[in-house]
Protein backbone atom coordinates (compact mmCIF):
# COMPACT_ATOMS: atom_id res chain seq x y z
CA UNK A 1 0.00 0.00 0.00
CA UNK A 2 1.39 3.40 -0.97
CA UNK A 3 1.72 5.76 1.96
CA UNK A 4 0.62 9.33 1.43
CA UNK A 5 0.67 12.65 3.19
CA UNK A 6 -2.08 14.58 4.90
CA UNK A 7 -1.88 17.05 2.02
CA UNK A 8 -2.79 14.21 -0.31
CA UNK A 9 -5.60 13.18 2.00
CA UNK A 10 -7.01 16.66 1.98
CA UNK A 11 -6.34 17.72 -1.58
CA UNK A 12 -6.50 21.37 -2.52
CA UNK A 13 -8.51 23.82 -0.47
CA UNK A 14 -10.14 21.53 2.09
CA UNK A 15 -11.02 23.64 5.11
CA UNK A 16 -12.74 23.08 8.43
CA UNK A 17 -16.24 23.34 6.98
CA UNK A 18 -15.48 20.65 4.43
CA UNK A 19 -14.08 18.43 7.15
CA UNK A 20 -17.35 18.70 9.01
CA UNK A 21 -19.34 17.74 5.92
CA UNK A 22 -17.08 14.74 5.40
CA UNK A 23 -17.71 13.45 8.88
CA UNK A 24 -21.46 13.79 8.39
CA UNK A 25 -21.81 15.37 11.83
CA UNK A 26 -20.83 18.48 13.75
CA UNK A 27 -17.38 19.78 12.91
CA UNK A 28 -14.93 18.44 15.49
CA UNK A 29 -13.41 21.94 15.57
CA UNK A 30 -10.02 20.88 16.88
CA UNK A 31 -6.60 21.25 15.38
CA UNK A 32 -4.51 18.14 14.91
CA UNK A 33 -3.02 16.86 18.15
CA UNK A 34 -0.18 15.38 16.13
CA UNK A 35 1.60 18.70 15.74
CA UNK A 36 1.60 19.49 19.43
CA UNK A 37 3.70 18.24 22.29
CA UNK A 38 3.88 14.53 23.08
CA UNK A 39 1.82 13.68 26.15
CA UNK A 40 4.03 12.19 28.83
CA UNK A 41 3.20 8.77 30.31
CA UNK A 42 1.60 8.74 33.74
CA UNK A 43 3.92 9.06 36.68
CA UNK A 44 4.90 5.95 38.60
CA UNK A 45 2.16 5.07 41.08
CA UNK A 46 -0.50 7.23 39.41
CA UNK A 47 -3.73 5.40 38.67
CA UNK A 48 -5.78 6.02 35.52
CA UNK A 49 -8.74 4.47 33.73
CA UNK A 50 -8.85 4.15 29.94
CA UNK A 51 -12.17 3.92 28.13
CA UNK A 52 -12.62 1.84 24.99
CA UNK A 53 -15.73 2.07 22.79
CA UNK A 54 -16.29 -1.03 20.69
CA UNK A 55 -19.04 -3.17 19.19
CA UNK A 56 -17.28 -6.40 20.18
CA UNK A 57 -19.34 -8.40 22.66
CA UNK A 58 -17.99 -9.11 26.15
CA UNK A 59 -14.85 -7.08 25.52
CA UNK A 60 -14.74 -6.20 29.21
CA UNK A 61 -13.79 -9.82 29.91
CA UNK A 62 -10.72 -9.26 27.76
CA UNK A 63 -9.92 -5.97 29.48
CA UNK A 64 -10.30 -7.62 32.88
CA UNK A 65 -7.33 -9.88 32.14
CA UNK A 66 -5.21 -6.79 31.48
CA UNK A 67 -6.65 -5.07 34.53
CA UNK A 68 -5.55 -7.89 36.83
CA UNK A 69 -1.90 -7.36 35.96
CA UNK A 70 -2.02 -3.58 35.46
CA UNK A 71 -3.57 -2.14 38.62
CA UNK A 72 -2.54 1.42 37.77
CA UNK A 73 -3.88 1.38 34.20
CA UNK A 74 -7.41 0.03 34.20
CA UNK A 75 -9.51 -0.36 31.04
CA UNK A 76 -13.27 0.11 30.97
CA UNK A 77 -15.10 -0.94 27.81
CA UNK A 78 -18.37 0.52 26.53
CA UNK A 79 -20.45 -1.21 23.89
CA UNK A 80 -21.55 0.90 20.92
CA UNK A 81 -23.41 -0.07 17.71
CA UNK A 82 -21.39 -1.21 14.71
CA UNK A 83 -19.57 1.58 12.89
CA UNK A 84 -22.06 2.62 10.22
CA UNK A 85 -25.00 1.47 12.34
CA UNK A 86 -24.56 4.40 14.69
CA UNK A 87 -21.19 3.82 16.32
CA UNK A 88 -19.26 6.23 14.13
CA UNK A 89 -21.86 8.96 14.57
CA UNK A 90 -21.47 8.58 18.33
CA UNK A 91 -17.68 8.81 18.09
CA UNK A 92 -17.74 11.83 15.77
CA UNK A 93 -20.21 13.59 18.06
CA UNK A 94 -17.94 12.95 21.05
CA UNK A 95 -14.93 14.33 19.17
CA UNK A 96 -16.93 17.43 18.29
CA UNK A 97 -17.48 18.20 21.98
CA UNK A 98 -13.82 17.59 22.86
CA UNK A 99 -14.82 14.36 24.58
CA UNK A 100 -14.98 10.67 23.86
CA UNK A 101 -13.00 7.63 24.96
CA UNK A 102 -9.29 6.95 24.77
CA UNK A 103 -9.76 4.12 22.27
CA UNK A 104 -12.43 3.21 19.75
CA UNK A 105 -12.96 0.38 17.32
CA UNK A 106 -12.52 1.80 13.81
CA UNK A 107 -12.62 -0.29 10.65
CA UNK A 108 -9.49 -0.15 8.53
CA UNK A 109 -11.49 1.27 5.64
CA UNK A 110 -12.66 4.15 7.86
CA UNK A 111 -9.24 5.27 9.11
CA UNK A 112 -8.82 7.98 6.39
CA UNK A 113 -12.23 9.47 7.22
CA UNK A 114 -11.26 9.84 10.87
CA UNK A 115 -7.91 11.31 9.89
CA UNK A 116 -9.64 14.02 7.89
CA UNK A 117 -11.36 15.35 11.00
CA UNK A 118 -8.18 15.20 13.07
CA UNK A 119 -9.82 12.43 15.05
CA UNK A 120 -6.87 10.07 15.56
CA UNK A 121 -3.51 10.13 17.29
CA UNK A 122 -0.42 9.37 15.22
CA UNK A 123 0.86 6.50 17.32
CA UNK A 124 4.41 6.70 15.99
CA UNK A 125 4.77 9.59 18.44
CA UNK A 126 4.34 7.04 21.23
CA UNK A 127 6.48 4.21 19.90
CA UNK A 128 4.06 2.29 17.67
CA UNK A 129 6.68 1.71 14.97
CA UNK A 130 8.66 -0.39 17.45
CA UNK A 131 5.79 -2.91 17.42
CA UNK A 132 5.39 -3.12 13.62
CA UNK A 133 7.24 -6.44 13.47
CA UNK A 134 4.50 -8.02 15.59
CA UNK A 135 1.86 -7.50 12.89
CA UNK A 136 0.95 -8.82 9.47
CA UNK A 137 2.72 -6.41 7.03
CA UNK A 138 -0.32 -5.98 4.78
CA UNK A 139 -2.54 -5.09 7.74
CA UNK A 140 0.08 -2.74 9.16
CA UNK A 141 0.14 -0.93 5.83
CA UNK A 142 -3.63 -0.48 6.08
CA UNK A 143 -3.18 1.70 9.18
CA UNK A 144 -0.03 3.51 8.03
CA UNK A 145 -0.46 6.93 6.45
CA UNK A 146 1.58 10.13 6.26
CA UNK A 147 4.55 8.29 7.69
CA UNK A 148 2.48 7.70 10.83
CA UNK A 149 0.33 4.94 12.29
CA UNK A 150 -3.32 5.75 13.01
CA UNK A 151 -4.68 2.52 14.45
CA UNK A 152 -3.52 -0.83 15.78
CA UNK A 153 -4.81 -3.79 13.72
CA UNK A 154 -7.34 -5.69 15.80
CA UNK A 155 -8.72 -8.34 13.49
CA UNK A 156 -9.24 -9.06 9.81
CA UNK A 157 -10.82 -11.52 7.41
CA UNK A 158 -8.56 -13.39 4.96
CA UNK A 159 -10.89 -15.05 2.47
CA UNK A 160 -11.47 -18.69 1.61
CA UNK A 161 -14.26 -20.85 0.23
CA UNK A 162 -16.52 -22.61 2.74
CA UNK A 163 -18.29 -25.47 0.97
CA UNK A 164 -20.51 -28.53 1.43
CA UNK A 165 -18.78 -31.59 -0.11
CA UNK A 166 -22.04 -33.54 -0.45
CA UNK A 167 -23.59 -30.80 -2.60
CA UNK A 168 -20.56 -30.62 -4.89
CA UNK A 169 -20.46 -34.39 -5.14
CA UNK A 170 -23.91 -34.34 -6.73
CA UNK A 171 -22.17 -33.20 -9.91
CA UNK A 172 -18.90 -35.01 -9.27
CA UNK A 173 -17.09 -31.82 -8.38
CA UNK A 174 -14.41 -30.81 -5.91
CA UNK A 175 -13.66 -27.25 -4.76
CA UNK A 176 -12.71 -25.25 -7.88
CA UNK A 177 -9.20 -23.82 -7.96
CA UNK A 178 -10.03 -20.97 -10.36
CA UNK A 179 -13.00 -18.71 -10.93
CA UNK A 180 -13.51 -20.15 -14.42
CA UNK A 181 -13.74 -23.63 -12.89
CA UNK A 182 -16.09 -22.15 -10.30
CA UNK A 183 -18.38 -21.01 -13.14
CA UNK A 184 -18.33 -24.44 -14.75
CA UNK A 185 -19.26 -26.18 -11.50
CA UNK A 186 -21.96 -23.56 -10.83
CA UNK A 187 -23.52 -24.37 -14.22
CA UNK A 188 -23.67 -28.07 -13.41
CA UNK A 189 -25.17 -27.39 -9.98
CA UNK A 190 -28.04 -25.43 -11.48
CA UNK A 191 -29.15 -28.68 -13.12
CA UNK A 192 -29.72 -30.01 -9.60
CA UNK A 193 -31.61 -26.87 -8.54
CA UNK A 194 -28.71 -25.77 -6.31
CA UNK A 195 -26.59 -22.64 -6.47
CA UNK A 196 -22.86 -22.40 -6.04
CA UNK A 197 -23.14 -19.19 -4.01
CA UNK A 198 -25.00 -15.90 -3.77
CA UNK A 199 -23.92 -12.45 -4.97
CA UNK A 200 -24.95 -9.51 -2.75
CA UNK A 201 -26.10 -6.72 -5.02
CA UNK A 202 -26.71 -4.55 -1.96
CA UNK A 203 -23.20 -4.84 -0.48
CA UNK A 204 -20.46 -3.69 -2.82
CA UNK A 205 -17.73 -4.37 -0.26
CA UNK A 206 -17.84 -8.04 -1.28
CA UNK A 207 -17.23 -7.17 -4.93
CA UNK A 208 -14.45 -4.80 -3.83
CA UNK A 209 -12.75 -7.78 -2.16
CA UNK A 210 -13.05 -9.83 -5.37
CA UNK A 211 -11.59 -6.96 -7.40
CA UNK A 212 -8.79 -6.53 -4.87
CA UNK A 213 -7.90 -10.20 -5.31
CA UNK A 214 -7.77 -9.67 -9.07
CA UNK A 215 -5.18 -6.92 -8.53
CA UNK A 216 -7.31 -3.76 -8.53
CA UNK A 217 -6.17 -0.49 -7.00
CA UNK A 218 -9.10 1.91 -7.28
CA UNK A 219 -7.40 4.90 -5.64
CA UNK A 220 -3.87 6.20 -5.53
CA UNK A 221 -2.57 9.33 -3.83
CA UNK A 222 -0.10 11.67 -5.51
CA UNK A 223 1.39 14.99 -4.44
CA UNK A 224 -1.33 17.01 -6.16
CA UNK A 225 -4.30 14.91 -5.00
CA UNK A 226 -6.05 11.62 -5.64
CA UNK A 227 -6.05 9.46 -8.77
CA UNK A 228 -9.02 7.17 -9.43
CA UNK A 229 -9.41 4.16 -11.71
CA UNK A 230 -12.36 1.86 -11.06
CA UNK A 231 -12.44 0.41 -14.57
CA UNK A 232 -8.95 -1.06 -14.69
CA UNK A 233 -8.47 -4.52 -16.27
CA UNK A 234 -8.53 -6.32 -12.91
CA UNK A 235 -11.85 -4.75 -11.91
CA UNK A 236 -13.35 -5.36 -15.33
CA UNK A 237 -12.32 -9.01 -15.17
CA UNK A 238 -14.24 -9.41 -11.91
CA UNK A 239 -17.21 -7.35 -13.10
CA UNK A 240 -17.55 -9.21 -16.40
CA UNK A 241 -17.31 -12.54 -14.61
CA UNK A 242 -20.11 -11.80 -12.17
CA UNK A 243 -22.21 -10.09 -14.85
CA UNK A 244 -22.09 -13.36 -16.73
CA UNK A 245 -22.73 -15.46 -13.61
CA UNK A 246 -25.82 -13.40 -12.76
CA UNK A 247 -27.09 -13.40 -16.36
CA UNK A 248 -26.76 -17.19 -16.50
CA UNK A 249 -28.47 -17.60 -13.11
CA UNK A 250 -25.38 -19.22 -11.64
CA UNK A 251 -25.56 -17.20 -8.41
CA UNK A 252 -28.44 -16.39 -6.11
CA UNK A 253 -29.14 -12.64 -5.90
CA UNK A 254 -32.41 -12.75 -3.98
CA UNK A 255 -30.57 -12.73 -0.65
CA UNK A 256 -27.11 -12.18 0.73
CA UNK A 257 -24.84 -14.44 2.72
CA UNK A 258 -25.92 -15.18 6.29
CA UNK A 259 -29.42 -13.77 5.83
CA UNK A 260 -32.45 -15.86 6.88
CA UNK A 261 -32.92 -16.97 3.24
CA UNK A 262 -29.29 -17.98 3.04
CA UNK A 263 -29.46 -20.11 6.20
CA UNK A 264 -32.61 -21.86 4.97
CA UNK A 265 -31.09 -22.66 1.58
CA UNK A 266 -27.77 -23.79 3.08
CA UNK A 267 -29.52 -26.15 5.49
CA UNK A 268 -31.45 -27.76 2.61
CA UNK A 269 -28.40 -28.20 0.38
CA UNK A 270 -29.50 -25.45 -1.98
CA UNK A 271 -26.15 -23.67 -1.68
CA UNK A 272 -22.85 -25.43 -2.24
CA UNK A 273 -20.50 -22.77 -0.91
CA UNK A 274 -19.83 -19.24 0.27
CA UNK A 275 -16.61 -17.36 -0.42
CA UNK A 276 -16.09 -15.10 2.55
CA UNK A 277 -13.77 -13.95 5.31
CA UNK A 278 -12.37 -16.29 7.94
CA UNK A 279 -14.86 -14.92 10.47
CA UNK A 280 -17.69 -16.58 8.51
CA UNK A 281 -16.94 -19.86 10.27
CA UNK A 282 -18.83 -18.69 13.37
CA UNK A 283 -21.86 -17.78 11.25
CA UNK A 284 -21.85 -21.00 9.23
CA UNK A 285 -21.87 -22.91 12.52
CA UNK A 286 -25.43 -21.61 12.85
CA UNK A 287 -26.64 -23.62 9.82
CA UNK A 288 -29.20 -26.11 11.09
CA UNK A 289 -27.85 -29.67 11.02
CA UNK A 290 -24.63 -28.46 9.45
CA UNK A 291 -22.05 -30.09 11.70
CA UNK A 292 -19.76 -32.37 9.73
CA UNK A 293 -21.22 -31.20 6.40
CA UNK A 294 -18.86 -28.29 5.70
CA UNK A 295 -15.19 -27.90 4.83
CA UNK A 296 -12.95 -25.01 3.77
CA UNK A 297 -10.83 -24.60 0.63
CA UNK A 298 -8.64 -21.77 -0.67
CA UNK A 299 -10.41 -18.95 -2.48
CA UNK A 300 -10.56 -19.58 -6.26
CA UNK A 301 -7.98 -17.52 -8.13
CA UNK A 302 -8.52 -15.38 -11.20
CA UNK A 303 -7.44 -16.91 -14.47
CA UNK A 304 -4.50 -15.26 -16.16
CA UNK A 305 -2.18 -15.29 -13.18
CA UNK A 306 -2.15 -11.54 -12.56
CA UNK A 307 -4.11 -11.62 -9.32
CA UNK A 308 -3.55 -12.88 -5.80
CA UNK A 309 -4.36 -16.05 -3.91
CA UNK A 310 -6.76 -14.43 -1.47
CA UNK A 311 -8.24 -11.12 -0.33
CA UNK A 312 -9.42 -9.53 2.90
CA UNK A 313 -13.08 -9.01 3.73
CA UNK A 314 -13.46 -6.78 6.76
CA UNK A 315 -10.96 -5.69 9.36
CA UNK A 316 -10.93 -3.42 12.40
CA UNK A 317 -8.44 -1.48 14.46
CA UNK A 318 -8.11 -0.23 18.00
CA UNK A 319 -7.54 3.46 17.34
CA UNK A 320 -6.52 6.07 19.89
CA UNK A 321 -8.80 9.10 19.63
CA UNK A 322 -7.52 12.65 19.54
CA UNK A 323 -8.93 13.65 22.93
CA UNK A 324 -7.20 10.87 24.86
CA UNK A 325 -5.19 12.16 27.80
CA UNK A 326 -3.22 8.92 27.95
CA UNK A 327 -2.24 7.88 24.39
CA UNK A 328 0.90 5.96 25.42
CA UNK A 329 -1.02 3.79 27.87
CA UNK A 330 -3.84 3.33 25.34
CA UNK A 331 -1.29 2.15 22.77
CA UNK A 332 0.24 -0.27 25.27
CA UNK A 333 -3.15 -1.83 25.96
CA UNK A 334 -4.02 -2.08 22.25
CA UNK A 335 -0.74 -3.84 21.47
CA UNK A 336 -1.17 -6.25 24.40
CA UNK A 337 -4.73 -7.05 23.35
CA UNK A 338 -3.81 -7.78 19.73
CA UNK A 339 -0.43 -9.53 20.04
CA UNK A 340 -0.21 -11.33 23.38
CA UNK A 341 -1.42 -14.92 23.61
CA UNK A 342 -3.64 -13.97 26.54
CA UNK A 343 -5.24 -11.08 24.67
CA UNK A 344 -5.76 -12.93 21.40
CA UNK A 345 -7.23 -16.01 23.07
CA UNK A 346 -9.51 -13.85 25.20
CA UNK A 347 -10.79 -11.92 22.19
CA UNK A 348 -11.46 -15.12 20.27
CA UNK A 349 -13.17 -16.89 23.16
CA UNK A 350 -15.19 -13.95 24.50
CA UNK A 351 -15.66 -11.59 21.57
CA UNK A 352 -15.47 -13.86 18.54
CA UNK A 353 -13.02 -11.66 16.69
CA UNK A 354 -11.97 -12.32 13.13
CA UNK A 355 -8.45 -13.30 12.14
CA UNK A 356 -5.65 -12.29 14.51
CA UNK A 357 -3.36 -9.61 13.04
CA UNK A 358 -0.33 -11.18 14.75
CA UNK A 359 1.20 -13.77 12.39
CA UNK A 360 3.08 -15.39 15.25
CA UNK A 361 -0.07 -16.62 17.00
CA UNK A 362 -3.47 -17.34 15.43
CA UNK A 363 -5.10 -18.39 18.70
CA UNK A 364 -5.08 -21.61 20.69
CA UNK A 365 -8.49 -22.85 19.55
CA UNK A 366 -7.66 -22.08 15.92
CA UNK A 367 -4.77 -24.53 15.93
CA UNK A 368 -7.10 -27.48 16.47
CA UNK A 369 -9.28 -29.54 14.12
CA UNK A 370 -12.91 -28.43 13.99
CA UNK A 371 -15.69 -31.00 14.53
CA UNK A 372 -18.17 -28.76 12.73
CA UNK A 373 -15.92 -28.47 9.67
CA UNK A 374 -15.53 -32.23 9.26
CA UNK A 375 -12.51 -32.45 11.56
CA UNK A 376 -10.49 -30.16 9.30
CA UNK A 377 -7.76 -27.93 10.72
CA UNK A 378 -8.84 -25.27 8.25
CA UNK A 379 -7.38 -22.22 9.98
CA UNK A 380 -3.84 -23.47 9.60
CA UNK A 381 -4.46 -25.23 6.27
CA UNK A 382 -6.31 -22.42 4.48
CA UNK A 383 -6.39 -19.08 6.26
CA UNK A 384 -2.85 -18.92 7.56
CA UNK A 385 -1.44 -19.26 4.00
CA UNK A 386 -4.13 -16.85 2.72
CA UNK A 387 -2.66 -14.03 4.82
CA UNK A 388 0.51 -14.28 2.73
CA UNK A 389 -1.38 -14.04 -0.58
CA UNK A 390 -2.80 -10.53 -0.38
CA UNK A 391 -2.82 -7.52 -2.69
CA UNK A 392 -0.40 -5.07 -1.00
CA UNK A 393 -1.32 -2.10 -3.21
CA UNK A 394 -4.98 -1.72 -2.24
CA UNK A 395 -5.61 1.34 -0.07
CA UNK A 396 -8.75 2.92 1.35
CA UNK A 397 -9.69 6.51 0.66
CA UNK A 398 -11.37 9.42 2.50
CA UNK A 399 -14.98 8.81 1.38
CA UNK A 400 -15.01 5.02 1.38
CA UNK A 401 -18.41 4.61 3.03
CA UNK A 402 -20.21 6.92 0.62
CA UNK A 403 -18.37 5.39 -2.33
CA UNK A 404 -19.46 1.85 -1.44
CA UNK A 405 -23.03 3.08 -0.98
CA UNK A 406 -22.95 4.59 -4.48
CA UNK A 407 -21.61 1.36 -5.89
CA UNK A 408 -24.22 -0.73 -4.06
CA UNK A 409 -27.01 1.48 -5.39
CA UNK A 410 -25.66 0.92 -8.89
CA UNK A 411 -25.39 -2.84 -8.45
CA UNK A 412 -29.05 -3.02 -7.43
CA UNK A 413 -29.90 -1.77 -10.92
CA UNK A 414 -28.55 -5.01 -12.35
CA UNK A 415 -32.09 -6.34 -12.00
CA UNK A 416 -33.33 -3.66 -14.40
CA UNK A 417 -30.61 -4.12 -16.99
CA UNK A 418 -27.60 -2.08 -15.90
CA UNK A 419 -24.52 -4.30 -15.94
CA UNK A 420 -21.87 -4.32 -13.25
CA UNK A 421 -19.38 -3.19 -15.87
CA UNK A 422 -21.54 -0.15 -16.67
CA UNK A 423 -22.05 0.57 -12.99
CA UNK A 424 -18.30 0.78 -12.35
CA UNK A 425 -17.96 3.58 -14.89
CA UNK A 426 -21.07 5.41 -13.68
CA UNK A 427 -20.09 5.10 -10.02
CA UNK A 428 -16.57 6.32 -10.74
CA UNK A 429 -17.92 9.62 -12.10
CA UNK A 430 -20.31 10.00 -9.16
CA UNK A 431 -17.53 9.35 -6.66
CA UNK A 432 -15.31 11.93 -8.35
CA UNK A 433 -18.13 14.43 -7.84
CA UNK A 434 -18.31 13.52 -4.15
CA UNK A 435 -14.57 14.18 -3.81
CA UNK A 436 -14.84 17.55 -5.50
CA UNK A 437 -17.92 18.60 -3.50
CA UNK A 438 -15.95 17.97 -0.33
CA UNK A 439 -12.99 19.99 -1.53
CA UNK A 440 -10.85 16.97 -2.35
CA UNK A 441 -8.65 17.03 -5.44
CA UNK A 442 -9.13 14.06 -7.75
CA UNK A 443 -8.47 13.14 -11.37
CA UNK A 444 -9.07 10.13 -13.59
CA UNK A 445 -6.03 8.02 -14.32
CA UNK A 446 -4.91 8.41 -17.93
CA UNK A 447 -5.60 5.38 -20.10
Amino acid sequence: MTQFTRRQLLGAGLGTAALGMLAGCATPGTASVNGGPVIAPVASGEKITLKYWSWLKDLQKVADIWNESHPNVQVETVWIPGGNSGGYQKIFSALATQGGPDLAQVEMRSIPEFMLVNGLVDLTRYGAQETAHLYDPTLWSQVSYTGGVYGIPQDSGPMGMFYQPAVLEKVGATPPATWNEWGEVAGELRKTDAYMDCFPLGDASVFAAFATQAGAQWFRAEEDGWVINMTDPATMQAAEFFDSAIDKDLVQTAYGAFSPGWFAAAAKGGLASVTSGSWADALIAGVSGGEGKWRVAPMPVWDGGSGFGSSYLGGSTAAVLANSKHPKEALDFAVWMTTSKEGIDAMINNSGIGWSPAPGFIGTTRQKPSPFFSGQNYNQEVFEPATLQQNPDWSWWPVTTQSLNILSDGFRKKATGTSLVETMSIAEKQIMTVFKNKGLSIRREAS
